[in-house]
């Protein structure tokens, strides 16, 4: 079957089940289950009102059982047995052989630096960037441009940006655009940027700086807009100056969504992988724990030690997300 044809069936296909699980589901609540009729017809509308909602919730709790918290405990039981005893029981020796290994350690100092890097950075640049828009004329046409790499996926990202880094042999012409310009400005010979240890992390940071950048910009000139003028010409009337009302009367006003902006960001960051498999594959002291877990499970096929990485990302991600879902919650109050 043509791959268009089969997409357009398993959207009909997914619709119309859709459609029909709710029609007949509410349907037999109404009519069989609980009728609105006869003497107890008062009774039997509230109940089947106190149901109703967990009727339309169910397909969304369903999915998440099965494409979530069944991979969670299939993961951390697979992180506890050994492919090559035939899957038998071994505690916590794959948590301990992984302890071991210098490349876990070295992903988790190269995550940790990502995560001081890229999210203050991201969210900086987006907060610059929703301020200084905001005050020019062509400032939609500026957001737009900045919000464009948003649309990239990030394998896309990095291979731009590892044309970006390229390095051509001295005396040939320089396609990429960084050693062009070294070249030029030094007239030394290219450098291989990705290869430079611990400098290229840096490198690597940069791709999703840039594509971050667009998404702090939207989400922080949105909360600026809704800063009350009242506050700000209050300032002006007492004497300050633009950087004294950015810093001391916007930002704090806007401090919860720029929060908001940096934990999400440090949960991408938490589960990058894209942008390193796809420009290093974890070469030259660039691992991180989402490569380290993918070279373990499909590379050396061994799913203990790579199910235990998967439980370490899982670990350091649930934090920030429940602290994310608590202040979206506090918001709403």
């Amino acid at each position: 079957m043509h791959p268009a044809l089969q997409g357009i069936l398993t959207i009909v296909i997914g619709v119309s089940g859709c459609l029909a699980y709710f029609y007949f589901s509410n349907q037999f609540l109404d009519k069989v289950l609980y009728p609105a009729k006869g003497p107890n017809a008062g009774r039997n509308i509230n109940r089947a009102n106190m149901i109703r909602p967990w009727l339309f919730l169910f397909p969304a709790l369903f999915a998440l059982t099965l494409y979530l918290a069944y991979p969670v405990f299939e993961t951390f039981r697979l992180s506890l047995t050994d492919r090559d005893a035939g899957g038998a029981f071994v505690g916590f020796d794959n948590y301990s052989q992984m302890m071991a290994d210098p490349k876990f350690w070295e992903a988790m100092r190269n995550n940790m630096l990502w995560l001081i890097v890229v999210p203050a950075m991201s969210t900086a640049f987006g907060l610059l960037a929703a301020q200084l828009t905001d005050r020019i004329k062509w400032g939609n046409i500026a957001k737009s441009l900045i919000f464009m790499p948003m649309a990239i996926s990030f394998v896309g990202a990095a291979v731009i940006w590892k044309l970006v880094y390229d390095a051509r042999p001295p005396g040939s012409e320089q396609i990429g655009v960084l050693n062009a310009l070294y070249v030029f400005f030094t007239g030394n010979d290219p450098q291989t940027w990705l290869t430079i240890p611990f400098w290229n992390n840096f490198f690597l940071m940069i791709v999703l700086i840039w594509i971050q950048t667009g998404f702090a910009m939207v989400i922080l000139s949105a909360a600026l807009r809704g800063i009350p003028e009242e506050t700000i010409e209050a300032a002006i009337v007492d004497g300050a100056n633009p950087f004294q009302i950015f810093f001391k009367i916007k930002v704090p006003q806007i401090m919860s969504t720029i929060m908001v902006v940096w934990t999400t960001i440090t949960l991408v960051v938490l589960k990058v992988f894209d942008i390193v498999f796809a420009m290093t594959n974890g070469q030259w002291e660039t691992q991180v724990l989402a490569n380290y877990m993918y070279d373990k499970l499909f590379r050396s096929l061994d799913w203990g030690v790579g199910s235990a990485s998967a439980i370490v990302i899982m670990v350091l991600v649930t934090p920030i997300l429940v602290w994310n879902v608590y202040n979206a919650r506090k918001e709403m109050r």
